[in-house]
């Protein structure tokens, strides 16, 4: 079995993959959050640098790129070759309702007729391997048929499904009927995405899967970044409490603002909340710290 990251816009960054792999059980590859090309394929200062090969050492890394242009695909795409990277991963799963409104990420697949145009493009052009992060549909699952067909039609390098809508978000039970039929259907590689946050679930998942290949975590590690280990049955010698201490002096050095620094870490106890409830009132107390003074005395660093 493969084991990956999810890529979590403004959450797993370069500061993060890099802790997490030095601190926890290494995923096989870390996808980095969707990168935006402007008008003229050009990346932010901010997504050069989580980009960099220097702030990546020693990870395997999958950029994502977050378009419904195929000039400004192709146009990241050939910068991210330049930099050395042989695989590129087309995100058309994010179903935030300011990216799907722009008709990107689920919101693309509203449009197969657009988006098969677009696919013809970038893999004609393209001198990369690509991958696609997708939803089951935007509306409803029963979209999936023809999505599938139409990925059918390419060499992706892998189809990472996350088995809901994109109107769904992140609501209700994932569909793994969409799943099974995927893995009946699909030519291309697959990985498995979604709800996946104990060992007892995984377990279960692979249970009735086994014949799957690879795994993405995301909300599940970032709220128990131990759960590869538990799954693995390999020991760590870290705790959350030291991952977070790391991650405190991280955010520091690379962003100048307090008030940024402390947002940022309180971001990372909205996904502890949701894997460990029975610290809700230890997390309250984490999310009304008002200065980093604060929150190092409540968390005793």
């Amino acid at each position: 079995m493969k084991y990956y990251l999810a890529p979590l816009e403004g959450i797993t960054d370069h500061i993060y993959r890099k802790t997490y792999h030095r601190m926890f059980e290494p995923m096989d590859t870390y996808f980095i959050p969707f990168l935006t090309p402007n008008e003229n394929g050009k990346l932010s200062k901010r997504q050069k640098q989580d980009v960099l090969p220097e702030n990546n050492k020693e990870l395997h890394v999958v950029p994502q790129i977050l378009t419904n242009k195929a000039e400004e695909f192709l146009s990241a795409a050939d910068y991210l070759s330049g930099l050395g990277y042989e695989e590129i991963n087309l995100n058309l799963g994010c179903p935030s309702r300011c990216v799907t409104a722009k008709g990107r990420g689920a919101g693309f697949l509203a449009d197969l007729e657009e988006l098969h145009r677009f696919l013809d493009e970038i893999f004609e052009t393209s001198k990369v391997r690509i991958s696609i992060k997708s939803r089951i549909g935007m509306r409803n699952e029963k979209e999936f048929g023809a999505i599938l067909e139409l990925y059918n039609e390419y060499p992706l390098s892998e189809l990472i499904l996350h088995p809901r809508t994109g109107k769904e978000g992140y609501q209700g039970i994932p569909h793994w009927e969409a799943y099974r039929y995927a893995l009946e259907k699909s030519r291309n590689p697959l990985c498995y995405n979604g709800d996946l946050f104990t060992k007892e679930q995984y377990e279960a998942w692979l249970h009735e899967f086994p014949q799957s290949r690879a795994v993405m975590f995301g909300r599940g590690v970032l709220g128990e970044p131990s759960l590869l280990s538990q799954i693995k049955r390999t020991k760590t010698s870290h705790t959350w409490q030291e991952f977070q201490y790391e991650l405190y002096l991280a955010y520091q050095k690379e962003i100048p603002e307090e008030r940024h620094v402390l947002s940022k870490l309180k971001e990372f106890w909205t996904y502890r909340a949701f894997c460990h409830r029975e610290e809700q009132e230890w997390i309250q107390k984490i999310y009304r710290t008002k200065t980093l003074k604060e929150y190092a005395e409540l968390m005793h660093f």
